[in-house]
């Protein structure tokens, strides 16, 4: 018990120190994991053996639940939506890359089995570290993403055929491969890890070893609706149970019991406990308990996860290593390379451009962490030579620990990739009329229904294909283009126009925009959306005559709401915003005076003492109104209404 607490005092401190250090260095957690594995195992000799092993396998726990929330994110009908992502670039991947391992494993002297056993070994990518990754760069919602994610479901679902075909090409008795002699040497430590992890697989599958083919294929598939029917019937009783007990751990409790439970009978019945998992997580998608297992069950997830990365860096045995350097990296190299030009070639196929497509290529280059389960599982069924497995765990470990660079390599390219998908031509504007709107995004749209359901006319321009896409489904005419471009303001029919609205999203490209048009049009009324307040003097400076910023005016009704709750009536409520909108309005003219563009607003002297003047002149301008209206002998009549 001693030992089993000082590793874990070690793995927690090791996590608590490389991780922020790695961050704040801009690595990224999962390397500062991996760092920390290696520092306090290999180097330093502080963790290691049999109680490490059972750590990683507790820590694997965390591939598991990461899954499990992430089913939690997918509705069925998102699942059904990914299908063709799934089949098509999932199994593509899978295929392809199983091929090209095999065939340079028979060009080394390997047999087809074991070749392809190596294939499916290394076809597989880490689940952990990319979505990990994905998620804290906020890269998860992009093409490259989206489509790295339906390639690593595929690829967890691939796990189970896997499973279920390796024992197909159990080498014969007494079979092995030509190994080096280093190789050789390492067959003991392969041997004395294949044992530590074969044995939960036994155990597992011990209850269905027994039956006919038929049978375990019937337990099996009993298990899958078996995990259907609760979450869709029973999860909404046992909840309603543990909310009688008002306890706020007996939720974690019931939810950490979801996920350890649907593990347990996955393995039970020889099918992977993340992709249980996983299911459980969908069939729970649509559920009203969905954010409370995900609030409960994130900070395990996020522990486990880490745990998983340090037993991982703390395993890789350097002696072997050091014994054959340039094969063993020589063969991470080479399988990096292999599976990035599928990628490359796969993204291309399936019209990932730019950064999607150096995302997609560089995430899912490495092996992963599924590829440590089936190295075990080949050992334990004589699938693979003696001393090969601790060889390919180390190339699955260092494509691992290089993942994190490439991600570092993708956010260098990304930063000098010049997309280069074709753009569409700009669309010939055939129709002019009094108002120009320049950008048809959520602000822009309002203000276009609103003008336009008043009977005016008005001309509809954006670069963004998909918006004005929309709005041709819903009958309203708008033209695909630049709207800084002088060309296509001119044929909107900016010489002629009576208002330009111009709402574009990006704050340089408004107020290139409104330059643009007071040069041309000195009489043009400009109406322009801002961010924030150095957007409004900016756009002052360039000649907007109203200038609106964009969450202003809902940000006085929500206060003007909160007064109403505070007690004022709400004519009161109303004259304070009213008031408060009026003086803003005039504080922003004497501050736009002030403003010096190369000089921050907390460093102007001027600004600030101004700036500080208005308010405390707002706060007596609004107290003596209020004190006004509450004033009986005023002869003022208030209403509630």
């Amino acid at each position: 018990m001693e030992g089993f607490l000082f590793q874990a005092t070690i793995l927690l401190g090791a996590m608590v120190i490389a991780v922020p250090i790695a961050s704040r260095l801009g690595f990224g957690s999962v390397l500062g994991y991996l760092a920390a594995g290696i520092i306090i195992g290999p180097i330093a000799g502080l963790v290691g053996g049999h109680q490490t092993t059972e750590l990683q396998h507790v820590a694997e726990f965390g591939v598991v639940m990461m899954l499990f929330l992430i089913g939690l994110e997918l509705e069925p009908r998102a699942l059904w939506d990914m299908r063709h992502r799934l089949l098509g670039l999932g199994g593509l991947q899978i295929t392809l890359t199983t091929l090209a391992v095999m065939g340079g494993a028979m060009y080394f002297g390997q047999g087809w089995s074991v070749a392809l056993a190596i294939g499916m070994i290394f076809a597989l990518s880490s689940t952990a570290i990319v979505l990990q990754t994905l998620s804290e760069k906020g890269l998860m919602q992009t093409g490259g993403g989206r489509s790295s994610f339906s390639v690593l479901l595929t690829q967890d679902i691939a796990v189970i055929p896997m499973l279920a075909f390796l024992p197909l090409l159990a080498l014969p008795k007494g079979a092995d491969a030509v190994l080096s002699g280093v190789l050789l040497r390492g067959a003991e430590t392969d041997a004395a890890h294949g044992n530590a992890t074969a044995a939960p697989h036994e155990a597992a599958q011990s209850f269905i070893a027994s039956l006919p083919g038929w049978g375990a294929t019937l337990v099996t598939i009993a298990a899958v609706v078996a995990i259907i029917l609760t979450g869709v019937y029973l999860t909404r009783p046992v909840f309603r149970f543990i909310h009688a007990a008002r306890l706020r751990e007996m939720y974690t409790a019931l939810a950490l019991l979801i996920v350890v439970g649907i593990s347990f009978l996955m393995m039970l019945v020889g099918l992977s406990p993340a992709l249980g998992a996983f299911l459980a997580g969908v069939v729970l998608a649509n559920s009203e308990f969905r954010h409370e297992l995900e609030s409960d069950l994130a900070p395990f997830k996020g522990l486990l996860l880490g745990l998983f990365f340090i037993t991982v860096g703390a395993g890789i045995n350097f002696e072997v290593l050091f014994g054959a350097p340039v094969m063993i990296f020589g063969m991470a190299a080479a399988l990096i390379l292999v599976k990035g030009v599928i990628l490359y070639g796969l993204g291309r196929i399936f019209a990932l451009r730019g950064r999607d497509l150096w995302l997609f290529t560089l995430s899912l280059a490495q092996a992963g962490e599924f590829g440590f389960v089936l190295v075990s599982f080949s050992n334990q069924q004589n699938v693979l030579p003696r001393g090969m497995g601790e060889i390919l765990l180390l190339v699955i470990a260092l494509t691992m620990l290089i993942t994190p660079l490439l991600f570092i390599l993708y956010d260098w390219l990304s930063k000098r990739i010049t997309e280069t998908a074709e753009t569409p031509d700009a669309d010939e504007i055939d129709s002019t009329g009094p108002v120009i709107i320049a950008g048809i995004g959520r602000f822009g749209q309002v203000v276009n229904r609103l003008v336009r359901s008043s009977g005016f006319e008005t001309v509809v321009l954006d670069h963004d294909l998909a918006a004005i896409q929309r709005m041709r489904r819903f009958g309203v005419k708008g033209f695909f283009g630049d709207p800084t471009r002088p060309d296509l303001l001119h044929a909107a029919g900016l010489a002629e126009a009576k208002v330009l609205v111009a709402t574009l999203d990006s704050p340089d490209a408004v107020v290139r925009l409104v330059s643009f048009a007071r040069r041309e049009r000195p009489d043009l009324h400009i109406i322009a959306r801002a961010r924030d307040r150095t957007h409004v003097f900016r756009l002052y400076q360039a000649g907007a005559d109203d200038i609106v910023r964009e969450v202003f005016d809902s940000s006085l009704r929500a206060g003007r709401y909160v007064l109403e709750n505070m007690g004022l009536t709400e004519f009161e409520a109303a004259e304070v915003e009213k008031t408060f909108y009026q003086h803003d309005r005039r504080s922003v003219r004497d501050l736009a005076a002030l403003w010096d563009p190369d000089t921050p607003t907390v460093e102007n002297a001027a600004y600030i003492k101004r700036a500080r003047e208005l308010e405390q002149e707002l706060q007596t301008m609004l107290l003596s109104q209020l004190e006004e209206s509450s004033d009986p002998g005023n002869g003022r009549q208030k209403s509630e209404g």
